[in-house]
C-alpha cells in the first residue's frame, strides 16, 4: 500500500522499552519533505540514539508497519536493510528486527549548539568574525562581479567540452597534476603574454579553483602568525579575509585617484611582509595605480624584501586603451605574484583561476596545495585550454568588451537621468563596476537593504573599509541589458525615501 506517511505517524505504533513499562511514542514527528523512505530512516535512528528504542527491543514486522504507515512494504524492508546495515538494527531469521545499538550509545544534543557556544580556535573565531563578501543574487540586476552570462557561447563551449572529454575517454576521469593541466597552463601562459605583457613559463602557472584560493594559498604560505601586510583600504573583502586567516595584522593604506598611496604604507609599515593590491582597476573605487606609484611599490618590496600579491581580477576589460601592463611584468626582482581568474571572463560556475609565481616558490605552493584540494577538475581544465588555443576565449573577451562598454556607457546615462545628484559616480573605464558616492548623512547599509527588497542586488562601499568608512554604493552593470538597468535605477530611486536603518 503506497502514500505519504500520516502527519500523526508518530502515535500509529508504540512499544514498551521493557516489559510492564508503559507505551511511549515510536518516533518524532516526521517532518519536512523528501521520500517517505529517507524521512522513515531519519526518525528511527534519531529514536534509537535518543534512547526512546532500546537496545534489544523488537520492531514491529516490515508488514504490519507498513500497513500501520500507509506505506509499501518495500520501502520499509529497505529502511530496515539500511539500519541493518548501518548498525542501528540487527536481524534474527523467522523472529523479527531488534535494536541493536547498545544503551551507551551518544545521544544526539537536546538543541542545536552553535559556534558561539562550541570551544573553537582562536583563529576559527576570529575567521567567523570576519566580514565576507555576499554572493552575487542570481537574475538580480546590478550583482558585482556577475557576467552577461546571456552573451556567453554556451553551445560553443558544450561542443568544445563534449569534443574534449570523446578523446579523452577515461583518460581525464581521474587525478590530475597538482599544477595544473599541462596545455592549459601553456595556454595561459600565451594568453598572458599577447594581453597583460608578462613573460612567464607554464612552469610557473599553477591552476586553482578561485583567485579567493589563490589568496589563501599565498598568505599561508608567505606569513607567519603576526606578519604585517598591507591591504587597500577600501578593499577586497576576500583578500582582507584570506590575510586575516592566516593571522597577519592588517595595515589599511589609503588609496585615492591615483590608487594605492605607497608613501602612506611605507610610513604606517615600512617592514610589512606583504602587500595586496589591485593596480590595473582598484577594487571597489575602479581607479588605476599610476606607473610612478607602481615604481615606488617595487622599489619597497625590493628594499623590504617584502611580497606584493596581484590581484588582476577584471583587467581584461578596458574600454579607452588596450588592457594595461600588469605590475608582474615590470618586476626584476621576483617579488610579485599574480593572480587571476576565468570567473569574470567565462562564467562563475567555471570554478577555474590561476595563480602566477617566481620559480623557486613553486615547489613549495605545491606541497601546499596538496594539503587542500590536491588538483583542479581535468575535463574542463583541458576544455578550457582548448576554448583559448582555438582562439574562442579571445573572440569571447572581444564581444564582451564592447557588449561592456556600451553597458557602462548606458547605465551612466541612465543614472543621471534617474537619480541625479543623489549619488556621484567616480570615474572609470575599465571593468564590470562602478562606484558611487552618497552625500553626507546617508546611510549605505539601510539602501543597500531596501533595494534588496525591492530586488536590486548593490554592495555598500563602507563595507569594504578598514578605517574612516566613505557610504556609497557599488555597482555591477555588466549583467543588465539597457532595459533591466533602467527598470532597477528607477526601483532604487523608489527606495531613497524608504532607506531608513
Amino acid at each position: 500500500m503506497k502514500g505519504p506517511l500520516s502527519s500523526d505517524f508518530e502515535y500509529h505504533y508504540s512499544v514498551p522499552k521493557h516489559p510492564g513499562d508503559s507505551p511511549f511514542t515510536l518516533l518524532p514527528p516526521l517532518a519536512g519533505s523528501g521520500p517517505a523512505q529517507l524521512r522513515l530512516a531519519s526518525a528511527l535512528r534519531e529514536a534509537v540514539l535518543a534512547g526512546r528504542l532500546a537496545a534489544g527491543v523488537r520492531l514491529p514486522s516490515t508488514r504490519a508497519l507498513a500497513r500501520q504507515l500507509r506505506l509499501s512494504r518495500n520501502t520499509v524492508v529497505a529502511v530496515f536493510e539500511q539500519l541493518q546495515a548501518e548498525g542501528y538494527l540487527r536481524s534474527r531469521v523467522g523472529d523479527g528486527s531488534y535494536v541493536a545499538l547498545p544503551p551507551a550509545a551518544p545521544r544526539p544534543p537536546a538543541r542545536r549548539a552553535t559556534a558561539g557556544r562550541r570551544p573553537l580556535s582562536e583563529r576559527g573565531r576570529g575567521i567567523a568574525r570576519l566580514p565576507r563578501g555576499a554572493v552575487p543574487v542570481p537574475g538580480r540586476p546590478f550583482a558585482v562581479g556577475m557576467p552577461a552570462l546571456d552573451h556567453f557561447p554556451l553551445a560553443l563551449w558544450n561542443r568544445v567540452l563534449a569534443r574534449c572529454a570523446r578523446r579523452a575517454g577515461a583518460g581525464l576521469l581521474g587525478y590530475g597534476a597538482a599544477a595544473g593541466h599541462p596545455a592549459l597552463r601553456r595556454a595561459i601562459a600565451t594568453h598572458l603574454a599577447a594581453a597583460r605583457g608578462l613573460r612567464c613559463e607554464p612552469d610557473q602557472i599553477l591552476i586553482l579553483s578561485s583567485s579567493q584560493a589563490a589568496m589563501d594559498l599565498a598568505a599561508r604560505v608567505l606569513l607567519d602568525p603576526g606578519d604585517t601586510a598591507w591591504m587597500e583600504d577600501p578593499g577586497y573583502l576576500g583578500a582582507r579575509g584570506a590575510l586575516r586567516s592566516a593571522g597577519a595584522r592588517l595595515v589599511p593604506v589609503p588609496v585615492d585617484e591615483h590608487g594605492l598611496d605607497v608613501a602612506a604604507g611605507i610610513r604606517r609599515a615600512p617592514r610589512a611582509r606583504l602587500c595586496y593590491v589591485t593596480p590595473s582597476h582598484q577594487f571597489p573605487l575602479g581607479v588605476t595605480l599610476s606607473l610612478e606609484r607602481r615604481l615606488a611599490l617595487l622599489r619597497w618590496a625590493r628594499r623590504a624584501g617584502a611580497w606584493i600579491l596581484e590581484d588582476d581580477y577584471d583587467s581584461e576589460f578596458r574600454y579607452d586603451s588596450r588592457p594595461l601592463q600588469a605590475l608582474l611584468g615590470i618586476d626584476a626582482d621576483g617579488r610579485v605574484l599574480y593572480t587571476g581568474t576565468f570567473t569574470k571572463t567565462m562564467f562563475p560556475g567555471l570554478r577555474l583561476a590561476y595563480l602566477v609565481a617566481p620559480p623557486d616558490l613553486i615547489d613549495v605552493f605545491l606541497a601546499a596545495r596538496a594539503f587542500v584540494d590536491a588538483h583542479s577538475p581535468p575535463l574542463l581544465q583541458a576544455a578550457l585550454a582548448e576554448f583559448l588555443e582555438a582562439g574562442h576565449f579571445a573572440a569571447h573577451l572581444r564581444r564582451t568588451r564592447a557588449l561592456y562598454a556600451e553597458r557602462q556607457q548606458d547605465f551612466q546615462r541612465l543614472a543621471a537621468e534617474i537619480l541625479g545628484d543623489r549619488i556621484r559616480f567616480l570615474a572609470s573605464s575599465a571593468g564590470m563596476h562602478l562606484t558611487g558616492l552618497l552625500p553626507p548623512g546617508n546611510d549605505d547599509l539601510a539602501l543597500q537593504r531596501a533595494a534588496a527588497r525591492a530586488g536590486v542586488d548593490l554592495r555598500p562601499l563602507s563595507r569594504y573599509f578598514l578605517r574612516r568608512p566613505r557610504a556609497g554604493l557599488v555597482f555591477g552593470y555588466a549583467c543588465c541589458s539597457t532595459l533591466r538597468a533602467h527598470t532597477a535605477l528607477q526601483a532604487l530611486a523608489a527606495c531613497w525615501p524608504k532607506a531608513a536603518p
